[in-house]
Protein backbone atom coordinates (compact mmCIF):
# COMPACT_ATOMS: atom_id res chain seq x y z
CA UNK A 1 0.00 0.00 0.00
CA UNK A 2 1.21 3.50 -0.75
CA UNK A 3 0.95 6.57 1.40
CA UNK A 4 1.74 10.19 0.70
CA UNK A 5 5.15 11.14 2.05
CA UNK A 6 5.24 13.57 4.96
CA UNK A 7 7.41 15.93 2.91
CA UNK A 8 4.71 16.07 0.23
CA UNK A 9 2.05 16.72 2.86
CA UNK A 10 4.07 19.68 4.12
CA UNK A 11 4.52 21.02 0.57
CA UNK A 12 0.79 20.81 -0.13
CA UNK A 13 -0.12 22.58 3.10
CA UNK A 14 2.42 25.31 2.35
CA UNK A 15 1.23 25.80 -1.23
CA UNK A 16 -2.52 25.69 -0.62
CA UNK A 17 -4.19 29.10 -0.62
CA UNK A 18 -7.26 28.87 1.59
CA UNK A 19 -8.62 32.19 0.30
CA UNK A 20 -8.57 30.87 -3.26
CA UNK A 21 -10.16 27.57 -2.22
CA UNK A 22 -12.93 29.18 -0.17
CA UNK A 23 -13.55 31.89 -2.81
CA UNK A 24 -14.66 29.16 -5.21
CA UNK A 25 -17.59 28.53 -2.84
CA UNK A 26 -18.39 32.01 -1.52
CA UNK A 27 -17.26 35.57 -2.13
CA UNK A 28 -14.72 36.87 0.39
CA UNK A 29 -13.61 40.39 1.21
CA UNK A 30 -10.57 41.48 3.15
CA UNK A 31 -11.28 42.75 6.67
CA UNK A 32 -8.06 43.80 8.34
CA UNK A 33 -5.73 40.83 8.56
CA UNK A 34 -8.56 38.38 7.83
CA UNK A 35 -11.19 37.68 5.19
CA UNK A 36 -14.93 37.38 5.71
CA UNK A 37 -17.98 36.40 3.71
CA UNK A 38 -21.24 34.47 3.76
CA UNK A 39 -20.86 30.93 5.07
CA UNK A 40 -20.89 28.26 2.36
CA UNK A 41 -22.27 25.72 4.83
CA UNK A 42 -25.57 27.44 5.71
CA UNK A 43 -27.90 30.13 4.40
CA UNK A 44 -27.30 33.58 5.87
CA UNK A 45 -27.76 37.23 4.97
CA UNK A 46 -25.08 38.77 7.17
CA UNK A 47 -21.53 37.47 6.59
CA UNK A 48 -20.31 35.47 9.59
CA UNK A 49 -17.64 33.31 7.93
CA UNK A 50 -14.08 34.24 8.93
CA UNK A 51 -10.88 33.09 7.19
CA UNK A 52 -7.31 33.34 8.48
CA UNK A 53 -5.19 33.36 5.30
CA UNK A 54 -1.87 32.97 7.15
CA UNK A 55 -2.69 29.95 9.33
CA UNK A 56 -5.21 28.68 6.74
CA UNK A 57 -8.10 28.30 9.18
CA UNK A 58 -11.81 29.11 8.88
CA UNK A 59 -14.68 29.53 11.33
CA UNK A 60 -18.35 30.43 10.99
CA UNK A 61 -19.86 32.37 13.90
CA UNK A 62 -23.32 31.39 12.62
CA UNK A 63 -23.29 27.60 12.26
CA UNK A 64 -19.96 26.74 13.91
CA UNK A 65 -18.33 25.19 10.81
CA UNK A 66 -14.57 25.22 11.38
CA UNK A 67 -11.25 23.71 10.41
CA UNK A 68 -8.25 24.19 8.16
CA UNK A 69 -7.93 24.18 4.38
CA UNK A 70 -7.84 20.36 4.33
CA UNK A 71 -11.03 20.14 6.39
CA UNK A 72 -12.73 22.62 4.05
CA UNK A 73 -11.91 20.50 1.00
CA UNK A 74 -12.99 17.31 2.79
CA UNK A 75 -16.37 18.76 3.73
CA UNK A 76 -17.16 20.56 0.47
CA UNK A 77 -15.84 17.89 -1.90
CA UNK A 78 -16.83 14.81 0.12
CA UNK A 79 -13.29 13.43 0.35
CA UNK A 80 -11.25 11.67 2.99
CA UNK A 81 -7.93 13.06 4.19
CA UNK A 82 -5.85 11.48 1.44
CA UNK A 83 -8.33 12.50 -1.23
CA UNK A 84 -8.30 16.10 0.03
CA UNK A 85 -4.49 16.21 -0.12
CA UNK A 86 -4.54 14.89 -3.69
CA UNK A 87 -7.24 17.44 -4.63
CA UNK A 88 -5.16 20.32 -3.24
CA UNK A 89 -1.99 18.99 -4.85
CA UNK A 90 -3.66 18.99 -8.25
CA UNK A 91 -5.15 22.46 -7.67
CA UNK A 92 -1.84 24.05 -6.67
CA UNK A 93 0.47 22.01 -8.92
CA UNK A 94 2.33 20.20 -6.17
CA UNK A 95 3.85 16.87 -7.30
CA UNK A 96 3.14 14.18 -4.74
CA UNK A 97 5.61 11.52 -3.70
CA UNK A 98 4.40 8.23 -2.29
CA UNK A 99 6.13 5.58 -0.30
CA UNK A 100 5.44 1.89 -0.24
CA UNK A 101 4.54 0.49 3.13
CA UNK A 102 4.92 -3.16 2.14
CA UNK A 103 4.14 -5.49 -0.80
CA UNK A 104 1.36 -7.04 1.28
CA UNK A 105 -0.28 -3.65 1.87
CA UNK A 106 0.01 -2.77 -1.82
CA UNK A 107 -1.61 -6.09 -2.75
CA UNK A 108 -4.42 -5.43 -0.30
CA UNK A 109 -4.97 -1.91 -1.70
CA UNK A 110 -5.22 -3.26 -5.25
CA UNK A 111 -7.63 -5.94 -4.08
CA UNK A 112 -9.90 -3.38 -2.43
CA UNK A 113 -9.74 -1.18 -5.51
CA UNK A 114 -10.87 -4.10 -7.68
CA UNK A 115 -13.74 -4.92 -5.29
CA UNK A 116 -14.93 -1.31 -5.37
CA UNK A 117 -14.67 -1.29 -9.15
CA UNK A 118 -16.66 -4.55 -9.26
CA UNK A 119 -19.39 -3.10 -7.05
CA UNK A 120 -19.60 0.00 -9.24
CA UNK A 121 -19.90 -2.19 -12.35
CA UNK A 122 -22.66 -4.17 -10.60
CA UNK A 123 -24.52 -0.93 -9.84
CA UNK A 124 -24.29 0.09 -13.51
CA UNK A 125 -25.52 -3.37 -14.51
CA UNK A 126 -28.56 -3.05 -12.22
CA UNK A 127 -29.23 0.53 -13.36
CA UNK A 128 -29.25 -0.46 -17.01
CA UNK A 129 -31.70 -3.28 -16.33
CA UNK A 130 -34.07 -0.91 -14.51
CA UNK A 131 -34.10 1.81 -17.17
CA UNK A 132 -33.52 -0.10 -20.40
CA UNK A 133 -35.19 -3.51 -20.06
CA UNK A 134 -38.80 -4.61 -20.40
CA UNK A 135 -38.65 -6.03 -16.87
CA UNK A 136 -37.79 -2.59 -15.56
CA UNK A 137 -41.01 -0.96 -16.75
CA UNK A 138 -43.14 -2.37 -13.93
CA UNK A 139 -40.52 -1.38 -11.36
CA UNK A 140 -40.46 2.17 -12.73
CA UNK A 141 -44.25 2.22 -12.32
CA UNK A 142 -43.88 0.95 -8.74
CA UNK A 143 -41.45 3.76 -7.93
CA UNK A 144 -43.74 6.33 -9.54
CA UNK A 145 -46.63 4.99 -7.46
CA UNK A 146 -44.54 5.51 -4.33
CA UNK A 147 -43.94 9.11 -5.41
CA UNK A 148 -40.31 8.56 -6.48
CA UNK A 149 -39.48 10.28 -9.76
CA UNK A 150 -36.81 9.25 -12.23
CA UNK A 151 -34.47 12.10 -11.29
CA UNK A 152 -34.37 11.05 -7.64
CA UNK A 153 -34.07 7.36 -8.53
CA UNK A 154 -31.14 8.08 -10.83
CA UNK A 155 -29.46 10.35 -8.28
CA UNK A 156 -29.42 7.44 -5.82
CA UNK A 157 -28.50 4.97 -8.60
CA UNK A 158 -31.47 2.64 -8.06
CA UNK A 159 -31.46 -0.52 -10.14
CA UNK A 160 -33.06 -3.90 -10.74
CA UNK A 161 -31.36 -7.26 -10.26
CA UNK A 162 -32.12 -9.83 -12.99
CA UNK A 163 -34.49 -12.70 -12.34
CA UNK A 164 -32.18 -15.28 -13.83
CA UNK A 165 -29.85 -17.37 -11.71
CA UNK A 166 -26.39 -16.00 -12.52
CA UNK A 167 -26.68 -13.17 -15.05
CA UNK A 168 -24.52 -10.73 -13.08
CA UNK A 169 -21.97 -13.36 -12.07
CA UNK A 170 -21.61 -14.56 -15.65
CA UNK A 171 -21.00 -11.06 -17.00
CA UNK A 172 -18.52 -10.24 -14.21
CA UNK A 173 -16.52 -13.40 -14.91
CA UNK A 174 -16.42 -12.49 -18.58
CA UNK A 175 -14.91 -9.15 -17.53
CA UNK A 176 -12.11 -10.90 -15.67
CA UNK A 177 -13.40 -11.04 -12.09
CA UNK A 178 -12.95 -14.24 -10.12
CA UNK A 179 -15.50 -16.13 -8.09
CA UNK A 180 -13.56 -15.20 -4.95
CA UNK A 181 -13.86 -11.50 -5.80
CA UNK A 182 -17.60 -11.84 -6.48
CA UNK A 183 -18.02 -13.54 -3.10
CA UNK A 184 -15.92 -10.91 -1.29
CA UNK A 185 -18.09 -8.17 -2.83
CA UNK A 186 -21.22 -9.96 -1.58
CA UNK A 187 -22.61 -10.40 -5.10
CA UNK A 188 -22.93 -14.22 -5.20
CA UNK A 189 -24.08 -17.01 -2.95
CA UNK A 190 -21.93 -19.85 -1.71
CA UNK A 191 -22.95 -21.81 -4.81
CA UNK A 192 -21.84 -19.02 -7.15
CA UNK A 193 -25.28 -17.80 -8.24
CA UNK A 194 -26.39 -14.17 -8.00
CA UNK A 195 -27.06 -13.10 -4.41
CA UNK A 196 -30.00 -10.90 -5.49
CA UNK A 197 -32.61 -11.86 -8.07
CA UNK A 198 -35.57 -9.81 -9.23
CA UNK A 199 -35.24 -7.18 -6.53
CA UNK A 200 -35.20 -3.38 -6.44
CA UNK A 201 -31.56 -2.53 -5.77
CA UNK A 202 -30.38 0.31 -3.53
CA UNK A 203 -26.61 0.85 -3.77
CA UNK A 204 -25.21 1.69 -0.32
CA UNK A 205 -22.26 4.07 -0.51
CA UNK A 206 -19.76 5.35 2.03
CA UNK A 207 -19.40 9.06 2.82
CA UNK A 208 -17.27 9.56 -0.31
CA UNK A 209 -19.86 7.96 -2.58
CA UNK A 210 -17.95 4.70 -3.12
CA UNK A 211 -20.35 1.75 -3.25
CA UNK A 212 -19.79 -0.66 -0.38
CA UNK A 213 -22.72 -3.00 -1.00
CA UNK A 214 -26.44 -3.15 -1.69
CA UNK A 215 -29.81 -3.28 -0.01
CA UNK A 216 -32.40 -5.18 -2.05
CA UNK A 217 -36.19 -4.83 -1.75
CA UNK A 218 -38.58 -7.67 -2.42
CA UNK A 219 -40.82 -7.17 -5.48
CA UNK A 220 -42.63 -10.50 -5.88
CA UNK A 221 -44.24 -13.00 -3.52
CA UNK A 222 -42.32 -16.03 -4.82
CA UNK A 223 -38.97 -14.44 -3.97
CA UNK A 224 -36.82 -17.19 -2.37
CA UNK A 225 -35.30 -14.66 0.05
CA UNK A 226 -37.55 -14.13 3.06
CA UNK A 227 -36.80 -10.58 4.11
CA UNK A 228 -38.59 -7.59 2.63
CA UNK A 229 -35.16 -5.95 2.54
CA UNK A 230 -31.95 -7.97 2.32
CA UNK A 231 -28.51 -6.38 2.62
CA UNK A 232 -25.17 -7.46 1.26
CA UNK A 233 -23.43 -9.86 3.59
CA UNK A 234 -20.87 -8.40 5.99
CA UNK A 235 -17.49 -8.41 4.32
CA UNK A 236 -14.35 -6.46 3.53
CA UNK A 237 -16.21 -3.36 2.34
CA UNK A 238 -19.76 -3.70 3.67
CA UNK A 239 -20.11 -3.08 7.40
CA UNK A 240 -23.67 -1.95 8.03
CA UNK A 241 -22.81 -0.63 11.50
CA UNK A 242 -20.62 2.06 9.92
CA UNK A 243 -22.83 3.01 6.95
CA UNK A 244 -25.67 5.52 6.62
CA UNK A 245 -27.84 5.27 3.52
CA UNK A 246 -27.82 8.50 1.53
CA UNK A 247 -24.96 10.19 3.44
CA UNK A 248 -22.90 10.87 0.32
CA UNK A 249 -25.87 12.77 -1.16
CA UNK A 250 -26.94 14.49 2.07
CA UNK A 251 -23.57 15.45 3.63
CA UNK A 252 -23.41 18.96 2.15
CA UNK A 253 -26.97 19.72 3.26
CA UNK A 254 -26.32 18.33 6.75
CA UNK A 255 -23.30 20.61 7.20
CA UNK A 256 -25.07 23.59 5.66
CA UNK A 257 -28.27 23.26 7.70
CA UNK A 258 -26.45 22.00 10.81
CA UNK A 259 -28.90 19.13 11.29
CA UNK A 260 -29.31 15.52 10.24
CA UNK A 261 -32.72 13.89 9.92
CA UNK A 262 -32.56 10.14 10.54
CA UNK A 263 -35.33 7.94 9.17
CA UNK A 264 -35.83 4.21 9.19
CA UNK A 265 -35.52 3.10 5.59
CA UNK A 266 -34.30 3.79 2.10
CA UNK A 267 -37.72 4.66 0.70
CA UNK A 268 -38.13 7.26 3.46
CA UNK A 269 -34.84 8.87 2.42
CA UNK A 270 -35.90 8.94 -1.24
CA UNK A 271 -39.35 10.34 -0.49
CA UNK A 272 -38.05 13.18 1.67
CA UNK A 273 -35.31 14.05 -0.81
CA UNK A 274 -37.99 14.03 -3.49
CA UNK A 275 -39.93 16.53 -1.38
CA UNK A 276 -36.93 18.87 -1.08
CA UNK A 277 -35.68 17.88 2.38
CA UNK A 278 -32.01 17.14 1.77
CA UNK A 279 -30.19 16.41 5.08
CA UNK A 280 -31.85 12.98 5.41
CA UNK A 281 -30.14 9.62 5.97
CA UNK A 282 -31.07 6.18 7.26
CA UNK A 283 -28.92 3.93 9.46
CA UNK A 284 -28.12 0.54 7.99
CA UNK A 285 -29.35 -1.85 10.64
CA UNK A 286 -31.99 -1.62 13.32
CA UNK A 287 -30.54 1.30 15.29
CA UNK A 288 -27.83 3.91 15.34
CA UNK A 289 -24.30 2.85 16.19
CA UNK A 290 -21.30 4.69 17.58
CA UNK A 291 -19.52 4.47 14.22
CA UNK A 292 -22.48 6.01 12.39
CA UNK A 293 -22.70 8.80 14.96
CA UNK A 294 -18.98 9.48 14.60
CA UNK A 295 -19.48 9.94 10.86
CA UNK A 296 -22.36 12.36 11.48
CA UNK A 297 -20.45 14.30 14.15
CA UNK A 298 -18.07 15.54 11.45
CA UNK A 299 -21.00 17.41 9.89
CA UNK A 300 -23.43 18.31 12.69
CA UNK A 301 -24.36 17.46 16.27
CA UNK A 302 -28.08 18.17 15.87
CA UNK A 303 -30.11 15.02 15.21
CA UNK A 304 -33.80 14.66 14.43
CA UNK A 305 -34.88 11.02 14.85
CA UNK A 306 -37.92 9.92 12.90
CA UNK A 307 -38.63 6.21 12.98
CA UNK A 308 -41.93 4.41 12.40
CA UNK A 309 -44.57 4.76 15.10
CA UNK A 310 -44.89 0.99 15.69
CA UNK A 311 -43.27 -0.75 18.65
CA UNK A 312 -40.15 -1.71 16.68
CA UNK A 313 -39.79 1.90 15.57
CA UNK A 314 -40.09 3.14 19.16
CA UNK A 315 -37.41 0.72 20.30
CA UNK A 316 -35.10 1.87 17.50
CA UNK A 317 -35.76 5.50 18.43
CA UNK A 318 -35.04 4.77 22.10
CA UNK A 319 -31.74 3.00 21.48
CA UNK A 320 -30.63 5.57 18.94
CA UNK A 321 -31.49 8.65 20.96
CA UNK A 322 -29.94 7.32 24.18
CA UNK A 323 -26.68 6.59 22.41
CA UNK A 324 -26.68 9.90 20.52
CA UNK A 325 -27.46 11.90 23.66
CA UNK A 326 -24.67 10.14 25.56
CA UNK A 327 -22.32 11.01 22.68
CA UNK A 328 -23.08 14.72 23.13
CA UNK A 329 -25.62 15.26 20.36
CA UNK A 330 -28.62 17.56 20.62
CA UNK A 331 -31.43 15.08 20.02
CA UNK A 332 -35.00 15.79 18.99
CA UNK A 333 -37.67 13.22 18.18
CA UNK A 334 -40.21 13.53 15.38
CA UNK A 335 -43.43 11.70 16.21
CA UNK A 336 -45.29 10.26 13.22
CA UNK A 337 -49.05 9.65 13.02
CA UNK A 338 -49.95 6.02 13.82
CA UNK A 339 -49.60 3.70 10.85
CA UNK A 340 -47.54 6.12 8.80
CA UNK A 341 -43.91 6.43 7.89
CA UNK A 342 -42.07 9.54 6.60
CA UNK A 343 -42.78 8.58 3.00
CA UNK A 344 -46.55 8.78 3.73
CA UNK A 345 -46.53 12.23 5.37
CA UNK A 346 -45.46 14.22 2.31
CA UNK A 347 -45.61 18.00 2.59
CA UNK A 348 -46.63 17.79 6.26
CA UNK A 349 -43.22 16.50 7.30
CA UNK A 350 -41.74 20.00 7.62
CA UNK A 351 -44.44 20.79 10.20
CA UNK A 352 -43.60 17.62 12.12
CA UNK A 353 -39.93 18.61 12.13
CA UNK A 354 -40.81 22.05 13.51
CA UNK A 355 -42.70 20.38 16.35
CA UNK A 356 -40.02 17.81 17.19
CA UNK A 357 -39.75 17.05 20.91
CA UNK A 358 -36.51 17.40 22.86
CA UNK A 359 -34.80 14.26 24.13
CA UNK A 360 -35.58 14.53 27.84
CA UNK A 361 -39.34 15.21 27.61
CA UNK A 362 -39.72 12.44 25.04
CA UNK A 363 -37.67 10.01 27.12
CA UNK A 364 -39.78 10.88 30.16
CA UNK A 365 -42.98 10.29 28.21
CA UNK A 366 -41.75 6.80 27.28
CA UNK A 367 -41.06 5.96 30.92
CA UNK A 368 -44.61 6.95 31.84
CA UNK A 369 -46.12 4.95 28.97
CA UNK A 370 -44.20 1.84 29.98
CA UNK A 371 -45.27 1.93 33.62
CA UNK A 372 -47.99 -0.44 34.84
CA UNK A 373 -49.32 1.95 37.45
CA UNK A 374 -49.39 5.63 38.35
CA UNK A 375 -46.97 5.03 41.22
CA UNK A 376 -44.53 3.16 39.00
CA UNK A 377 -44.77 5.93 36.38
CA UNK A 378 -43.82 8.52 39.00
CA UNK A 379 -40.90 6.45 40.26
CA UNK A 380 -39.57 5.80 36.76
CA UNK A 381 -39.82 9.48 35.84
CA UNK A 382 -38.22 10.50 39.13
CA UNK A 383 -35.27 8.11 38.59
CA UNK A 384 -34.73 9.39 35.05
CA UNK A 385 -34.92 13.09 35.93
CA UNK A 386 -32.59 12.66 38.90
CA UNK A 387 -29.74 12.13 36.40
CA UNK A 388 -30.11 15.60 34.87
CA UNK A 389 -29.43 19.11 36.19
CA UNK A 390 -31.99 21.86 35.89
CA UNK A 391 -32.59 23.09 32.33
CA UNK A 392 -35.51 24.22 30.14
CA UNK A 393 -35.86 20.66 28.78
CA UNK A 394 -35.93 19.24 32.30
CA UNK A 395 -38.55 21.76 33.36
CA UNK A 396 -40.66 20.77 30.36
CA UNK A 397 -40.30 17.09 31.34
CA UNK A 398 -41.42 17.88 34.90
CA UNK A 399 -44.51 19.70 33.59
CA UNK A 400 -45.27 16.68 31.41
CA UNK A 401 -45.11 14.32 34.41
CA UNK A 402 -47.26 16.62 36.51
CA UNK A 403 -49.91 16.93 33.79
CA UNK A 404 -50.07 13.25 32.84
CA UNK A 405 -50.07 11.97 36.41
CA UNK A 406 -52.13 14.85 37.81
CA UNK A 407 -49.63 15.44 40.61
CA UNK A 408 -50.30 17.63 43.59
CA UNK A 409 -47.91 20.57 44.03
CA UNK A 410 -46.20 19.03 47.06
CA UNK A 411 -45.65 15.78 45.13
CA UNK A 412 -44.06 17.68 42.26
CA UNK A 413 -41.32 18.70 44.68
CA UNK A 414 -40.07 15.13 44.49
CA UNK A 415 -39.07 15.80 40.87
CA UNK A 416 -36.93 18.85 41.66
CA UNK A 417 -33.21 18.68 40.85
CA UNK A 418 -31.28 17.01 43.63
CA UNK A 419 -29.78 19.49 46.09
CA UNK A 420 -26.99 18.57 48.43
CA UNK A 421 -26.32 20.17 51.75
CA UNK A 422 -24.42 23.45 51.67
CA UNK A 423 -20.66 23.08 52.09
CA UNK A 424 -20.51 19.49 50.90
CA UNK A 425 -17.30 18.99 48.95
CA UNK A 426 -18.98 16.92 46.25
CA UNK A 427 -21.83 19.39 45.72
CA UNK A 428 -22.99 19.86 42.13
CA UNK A 429 -21.56 22.75 40.15
CA UNK A 430 -24.27 24.84 38.52
CA UNK A 431 -24.35 24.84 34.70
CA UNK A 432 -23.69 28.59 34.76
CA UNK A 433 -20.50 28.17 36.82
CA UNK A 434 -19.46 25.21 34.72
CA UNK A 435 -19.95 27.23 31.54
CA UNK A 436 -17.90 30.08 33.02
CA UNK A 437 -15.05 27.69 33.81
CA UNK A 438 -15.00 26.20 30.33
CA UNK A 439 -15.21 29.68 28.84
CA UNK A 440 -12.13 30.71 30.84
CA UNK A 441 -10.22 27.70 29.53
CA UNK A 442 -11.25 28.40 25.95
CA UNK A 443 -10.43 32.11 26.10
CA UNK A 444 -7.03 31.39 27.64
CA UNK A 445 -6.25 28.96 24.82
CA UNK A 446 -7.51 31.49 22.28
CA UNK A 447 -5.02 34.00 23.67
CA UNK A 448 -2.18 31.53 23.16
CA UNK A 449 -3.32 30.72 19.61
CA UNK A 450 -3.34 34.44 18.79
CA UNK A 451 -0.01 35.11 20.54
CA UNK A 452 2.40 32.17 20.21
CA UNK A 453 4.86 33.85 22.57
CA UNK A 454 2.51 32.76 25.38
CA UNK A 455 3.17 29.06 24.66
CA UNK A 456 6.03 29.17 27.17
CA UNK A 457 3.63 30.32 29.89
CA UNK A 458 1.03 27.70 28.85
CA UNK A 459 3.67 24.97 29.15
CA UNK A 460 3.98 25.83 32.86
CA UNK A 461 0.34 24.79 33.33
CA UNK A 462 -0.12 21.03 33.18
CA UNK A 463 -3.22 19.32 31.80
CA UNK A 464 -4.93 19.28 35.21
CA UNK A 465 -5.48 23.03 34.86
CA UNK A 466 -8.11 22.17 32.22
CA UNK A 467 -11.39 20.40 32.98
CA UNK A 468 -12.38 19.81 29.36
CA UNK A 469 -10.69 16.84 27.66
CA UNK A 470 -10.58 18.56 24.25
CA UNK A 471 -9.04 21.64 25.84
CA UNK A 472 -6.31 19.37 27.27
CA UNK A 473 -5.61 18.06 23.76
CA UNK A 474 -5.38 21.61 22.39
CA UNK A 475 -2.91 22.47 25.16
CA UNK A 476 -0.86 19.40 24.19
CA UNK A 477 -0.91 20.52 20.55
CA UNK A 478 0.24 24.04 21.39
CA UNK A 479 2.98 22.82 23.72
CA UNK A 480 4.10 19.54 22.12
CA UNK A 481 2.69 19.60 18.58
CA UNK A 482 0.39 16.58 18.92
CA UNK A 483 -2.80 17.02 16.92
CA UNK A 484 -5.96 15.44 15.50
CA UNK A 485 -9.01 16.50 13.50
CA UNK A 486 -10.98 17.80 16.49
CA UNK A 487 -8.01 19.82 17.71
CA UNK A 488 -7.60 21.48 14.30
CA UNK A 489 -11.30 22.39 14.28
CA UNK A 490 -11.15 23.97 17.73
CA UNK A 491 -7.94 25.84 16.87
CA UNK A 492 -9.80 27.41 13.94
CA UNK A 493 -12.59 28.53 16.27
CA UNK A 494 -10.18 29.87 18.90
CA UNK A 495 -8.25 31.78 16.24
CA UNK A 496 -11.42 33.46 14.95
CA UNK A 497 -12.80 34.23 18.40
CA UNK A 498 -9.48 35.71 19.59
CA UNK A 499 -9.53 38.05 16.60
CA UNK A 500 -13.20 38.98 17.06
CA UNK A 501 -12.76 39.60 20.80
CA UNK A 502 -9.52 41.52 20.34
CA UNK A 503 -7.59 39.36 22.83
CA UNK A 504 -4.13 40.93 23.06
CA UNK A 505 -1.03 39.32 24.57
CA UNK A 506 -1.56 41.09 27.91
CA UNK A 507 -5.11 39.74 28.17
CA UNK A 508 -3.91 36.28 27.17
CA UNK A 509 -1.34 36.32 29.94
CA UNK A 510 -3.98 37.39 32.44
CA UNK A 511 -6.31 34.55 31.37
CA UNK A 512 -3.55 31.99 31.91
CA UNK A 513 -2.96 33.42 35.36
CA UNK A 514 -6.68 33.03 36.05
CA UNK A 515 -6.36 29.33 35.26
CA UNK A 516 -3.47 29.04 37.70
CA UNK A 517 -5.52 30.93 40.31
CA UNK A 518 -8.46 28.56 39.84
CA UNK A 519 -6.23 25.52 40.27
CA UNK A 520 -4.75 26.84 43.55
CA UNK A 521 -8.21 27.75 44.89
CA UNK A 522 -9.37 24.18 44.25
CA UNK A 523 -6.36 22.78 46.08
CA UNK A 524 -7.13 25.06 49.02
CA UNK A 525 -10.71 23.72 49.25
CA UNK A 526 -9.32 20.20 49.68
CA UNK A 527 -7.98 21.35 53.04
CA UNK A 528 -4.50 19.83 53.01
CA UNK A 529 -3.14 21.54 56.14
CA UNK A 530 0.48 20.61 55.38
CA UNK A 531 0.43 22.56 52.12
CA UNK A 532 -1.83 25.38 53.30
CA UNK A 533 0.90 28.08 53.78
CA UNK A 534 2.55 27.23 50.46
CA UNK A 535 -0.76 27.41 48.58
CA UNK A 536 -1.76 30.68 50.22
CA UNK A 537 1.56 32.28 49.26
CA UNK A 538 1.19 30.99 45.71
CA UNK A 539 -2.33 32.35 45.46
CA UNK A 540 -1.19 35.76 46.70
CA UNK A 541 1.57 35.89 44.08
CA UNK A 542 -0.79 34.96 41.26
CA UNK A 543 -3.38 37.53 42.33
CA UNK A 544 -0.69 40.21 42.55
CA UNK A 545 0.43 39.35 39.02
CA UNK A 546 -3.18 39.60 37.80
CA UNK A 547 -3.57 43.03 39.43
CA UNK A 548 -0.35 44.27 37.80
CA UNK A 549 -1.66 43.27 34.38
CA UNK A 550 -5.05 44.66 35.29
Amino acid sequence: MTRIKDSSLAEVKAAADIVEVVSARTQLRKAGARYSGRCPFHEERTPSFSVNAVDKLYYCFGCGAKGDVITFVRETEGLDFGGAIEWLAQRFNVPLEYEELSPEHEQERRRRDRLQELLDRAARFYEKLLWESAAGKSVQEYLSGRGIGEETARAFRLGLSPGSNAALATQARQQGYSGAELAAAGLVTGRGSDAFRGRLMFPVADARGRIAGFSARKLREDDPLRGKYVNSSEGELFHKSSLLYGLHVARTAIAKEDRAVLVEGQMDVLALHQGGLMPVVAPMGTALTERQLKELSRLSRRLFLCFDADNAGKEATLRGMDLAFDQGFEVRVVTLPPGQDPADVGDGFAELLAGAEAYLPYRTRLEIERARSRQEAFERAQALLARFPDSPDRQEAVRLVADQLDLARETQGGLAPARRRAGARDREVSPRLLDAGLRLEREALAGVVAHPELVRMLAELDETHFDDELHRRVRAHLVDGSTDEQVIALLAELDARASAAGIDARTGEQLLLRLRERRIERELTRGEERRLPELQRGLARVREAIRELG
